[in-house]
């Protein structure tokens, strides 16, 4: 890890459900400044919505990153709902959600900056193929 004061970290989240609401996971992939995997997370969160469980994988990969010491991070998301909705761009009103958004923005300002990038499916495959193991296992 360098010590330059404006290194970003980098972290891949994406949730998925099984039925909606059915079962549901996270996967998530962390980069350090240098671009060196960190951390990898691939586990079930139970039964919710898949709104839900991609909060639940935003939440996992922030809280990882902490505890890894990044102080800057870029969090990448292919949910538009969840990146719009921290950005201020779309108001959060399911009563479900609300709280994981809580948190979130907890979480955010424990860093010294936290930039949310939505990105297409296809750019979030690493960290979308760790979900679906996660509920593969389980099956």
């Amino acid at each position: 890890m360098s010590d330059t004061p404006d290194a970003v970290w980098v972290a891949y989240a994406d949730g998925a459900c099984r039925g909606n609401p059915g079962q549901s996971a996270i996967g998530a992939v962390i980069f350090d400044d240098a671009g060196r995997e960190v951390h990898r997370e691939s586990r079930r969160v139970g039964p919710g919505t898949n709104n839900e469980a991609e909060y639940k994988a935003a939440i996992a990969a922030l809280e990882a990153a902490l505890g890894l010491g990044a102080s800057r991070i870029e969090l990448r998301m292919d949910s538009q709902l969840v990146i719009r909705q921290l950005a201020g761009r779309y108001r959060v009103r399911n009563s479900r959600l609300i709280p994981l958004h809580g948190r979130l923005l907890d979480l955010r300002s424990r860093f010294q900056s936290v930039t949310f990038r939505n990105l297409p499916r296809e750019s979030n495959r690493q960290a979308d193929a760790l979900a679906n193991q996660a509920l593969d296992r389980s099956s």
